[in-house]
């Protein structure tokens, strides 16, 4: 009967993560399918707490407790521009357990389990979770500024990486033959061995492909938990495993298409570091920034009717995202079309522009993706790029010595005036000089987003009053 219960719990879990994902998938369900799966996750633990396999509730307290704590906290704290540090640093509790659970799964219990192939199982599972670990940190490390962006391209990289990869197969041959506990040297010398790729992996990944980074380990971290649920004897383990590392997957694949590159091309890195093979010198970028007012881009955007605003991780570290929303307001009460242009990787976090406007209370239907905008901004009188861009780099199309040859961009060159929210004259996060700033129908407005933005926001306030 506890079993039959167990199963029956286990299904209904899993029936909820499906809708969780499915809820993900929208803005306007988003908060739906969150709460799909804290219920998923809440039968989940209850029906595994109250198995007989549970024997001291004292300690399972105190884990669940104290991470429930500490959940909570963070969720408090941590601001949504740090985000996608916490989401890399959280990917690196799920391949530490796993290698914690694997190590204990071989010094303990064997179970009924063919030893063999449970030592097969713990050997996959502690190389996925040591690489998924280490490569977490070092991507948390990036994302927090204290590592550099830039990649770290060793001699003859790959064959390096080849080589941890084929020695870790090899030392799995010791440790399955191995009697009793007598292959946990072996265990380990994996478990290093993979801690040095995860490192190298990441290490060798540049800044403008961290969005991409950090799905690809969301995607590492649920195959490293379906991993331990073959080695636990546990189905539903192992299916929100697949379906975590699937839809991983599948989102990498999306935004290596958003940026004209293949999802290899992206994991083995090295992306920006030196120039298409075969391409010559990039051209000298003409002319001189153009600076505007506030004054004067406050007169454009009365003057506008069609206003599209570009969001960019700018917006996002100077947090300006609900003085946008009351521009848009503001604007939309004057008659004026304001909407959004989503570049799928805006930002450092997948659907990171799409939360921040969420928080700000933006509208859903006014937030479209580059597909569905792009061929308005030709028609569109005043384009805002806040704080982005690569995502806006002509060079993508019309410069094949550029780094991102290729890479599908909004077009904002194609509005009637496009003014930049920028601090300051530096590269974006890729290091690609942008010549859109030096255009004609560009002009720059210089100065911290927020700032700028909220006193945008007063003068449209004080001049629609009068």
């Amino acid at each position: 009967m506890e079993h039959l219960l167990l199963s029956v719990a286990y299904i209904t879990s899993a029936i909820l993560f499906i809708l969780s994902l499915r809820g993900l998938s929208s803005q306007v369900t988003a908060r739906q399918g969150n709460l799909y799966g804290v219920a998923g996750m809440v039968i989940a633990l209850m029906a595994t707490t109250l198995t007989d396999a549970v024997e001291v509730y004292s300690l399972l307290a105190l884990a669940i407790g104290g991470g429930a704590v500490l959940g909570i906290v963070l969720a408090r704290r941590v601001a949504m521009t740090a985000m996608p540090e916490l989401v890399a640093l959280l990917h690196s509790f799920v391949g530490a357990a796993a290698v914690l659970v694997g190590v204990a799964s071989y010094l303990g219990d064997h179970g009924d389990h063919s030893r063999t192939i449970l030592l097969v199982e713990i050997g996959l599972d502690v190389f996925i979770g040591s690489v998924t670990f280490t490569g977490s940190i070092v991507a948390y490390l990036k994302l927090k500024g204290s590592l550099s962006g830039k990649p770290l391209l060793l001699p003859a990289r790959h064959l390096l990486n080849l080589g941890l990869v084929v020695t870790s197969v090899a030392l799995m041959v010791p440790f399955v033959k191995g009697d009793g506990t007598s292959g946990l040297w072996a265990l380990l010398g994996v478990t290093a061995l993979a801690s040095v790729l995860g490192v190298h992996l990441v290490a060798a990944i540049g800044g403008a492909d961290m969005p991409v980074v950090v799905s690809m380990l969301n995607s590492y971290s649920g195959w490293t938990a379906s991993a331990a649920g073959f080695m636990l004897s546990n189905d539903l383990l192992i299916i929100t495993g697949a379906l975590v590392g699937s839809s991983g997957a599948i989102l990498s694949a999306i935004m290596c298409k958003a940026m004209n590159r293949s999802i290899w091309n992206v994991i083995f890195g090295g992306f920006g570091a030196t120039p298409p093979a075969g391409s010559a010198t990039a051209p000298a970028i003409e002319g001189s920034m153009q600076e505007i007012s506030l004054d004067a881009t406050v007169d454009a955007l009365l003057a506008a009717r069609e206003v599209v605003v570009v969001p960019g991780y700018g917006m996002a570290v100077a947090r300006a995202q609900h003085a946008v929303h009351e521009m848009t307001r503001i604007l939309g009460a004057r008659k004026t079309r304001v909407r959004f242009a989503i570049h799928p990787v805006a930002g450092r976090l997948p659907g990171h522009m799409n939360v921040l406007l969420a928080e700000a209370n933006v509208p859903y239907d006014l937030v479209l993706e580059m597909d569905e905008i792009n061929e308005d901004l030709g028609k569109t009188d005043v384009v805002l790029v806040l704080g982005a861009n690569d995502i806006v780099n002509p060079s993508a199309e019309t410069d094949p010595t550029s780094p991102i040859a290729g890479m599908p961009v909004l077009r904002v060159w194609n509005a009637a005036l496009t003014v930049v929210s920028k601090r300051g004259k530096s590269a974006g996060y890729a290091g690609v000089d942008n010549p859109l700033f030096y255009m004609e129908k560009t002009r720059m407005l210089f100065g911290d987003a927020r700032e700028r933005m909220e006193a945008l926001v007063a003068a449209l306030r004080t001049r629609t009053a009068e």
